[in-house]
């Protein structure tokens, strides 16, 4: 009776660890399952449109120019009718990169004239030109008539070469970008991104601007057209766009951490069932 005692509790030992084993692997295949199963919502921009609408009309914010501040970078370009005169003038009008892209790391150089602390550039042959607070074409009409007065029908063109935009978060590319010109607006900014992943929260990004030495907050529902109206549907130069992630990113990635867990505690699991059935 003793020996039919301990063969039975040693058949029911054997079969309560492995009915362990198969309940850690049905665990983790049911949480799985389950995560995988949760759809992200309100992944589509503009909901407040009706599928059936013809056409909608909505009022748009009006653009405010840029106005130049100090560190500020600009390039200003004077063509004369005398090609060694252009060349002199423009020497310094180099990019380092392309005017549309990515910051390359590093720290590289920008060529082009720095806006010094008292809002003042340097030209060459031309001299310092007061450009703080002014918008680039104000700055274009200033320098064309100033050197109006050393050549001859002088075209001037006058850009921002450090405008920058930060995008970061559930994006496909989060980087630094240089915009190609100055009326920037949001979606702009989102489509040099690549668009939001579809785990970027559509309806509440955040917008990080420099205000008088302040950090001005601003955020968007990309769900609704008021988008549009907004004052600060136009960024400004050093502007940084975040893209928080949705409940679906943080389900995605407890979900990875819950099936890394299950392989670790299985494997353990089944690394003791072998251990006591083997006999040293």
């Amino acid at each position: 009776m003793s020996l039919i005692n301990r063969e039975f509790g040693s058949r029911l030992n054997t079969i309560v660890k492995r009915c362990r084993v198969t309940y850690y692997h049905l665990a983790g295949i049911i949480c799985l399952f389950l995560f995988s199963c949760s759809a992200p919502k309100n992944v589509t921009y503009f909901r407040d449109i009706p599928d059936s609408l013809g056409s909608k009309e909505v009022e748009q914010a009006l653009y405010k120019t840029p106005l130049i501040q100090v560190d500020d970078i600009l390039q200003v370009n004077i063509q004369t009718l005398d090609p060694g005169t252009t060349a002199l003038l423009n020497q310094q009008n180099a990019p380092s990169w392309p005017s549309a892209g990515t910051v390359p790391g590093g720290g590289s150089n920008i060529s082009g004239y720095l806006v010094d602390k008292d809002g003042n550039i340097m030209l060459p042959l031309i001299g310092k030109m007061q450009v703080k607070g002014k918008s680039t074409e104000e700055v274009r009409a200033a320098v064309a008539e100033k050197a109006a007065q050393f050549y001859k029908d002088p075209v001037v063109n006058v850009r921002f070469v450090n405008f920058k935009i930060t995008v970061l978060g559930e994006v496909t590319r989060p980087s630094t970008y240089v915009m190609p010109n100055e009326k920037v607006t949001l979606l702009d900014a989102i489509g040099m991104a690549g668009d939001l992943t579809i785990y970027g929260k559509r309806e509440n990004v955040l917008l990080i601007r420099d205000k008088d030495g302040k950090k001005e907050f601003v955020r968007f529902n990309l769900n609704n057209t008021n988008l549009f109206t907004s004052p600060y549907y136009y960024l400004q130069q050093g502007d940084v766009v975040y893209v928080e992630p949705n409940k679906s990113k943080v389900v995605a990635t407890d979900a990875s951490r819950l099936k890394n867990i299950t392989i670790i505690t299985s494997a353990i699991t089944l690394l003791v069932v072998i251990l006591t059935r083997v006999k040293f």
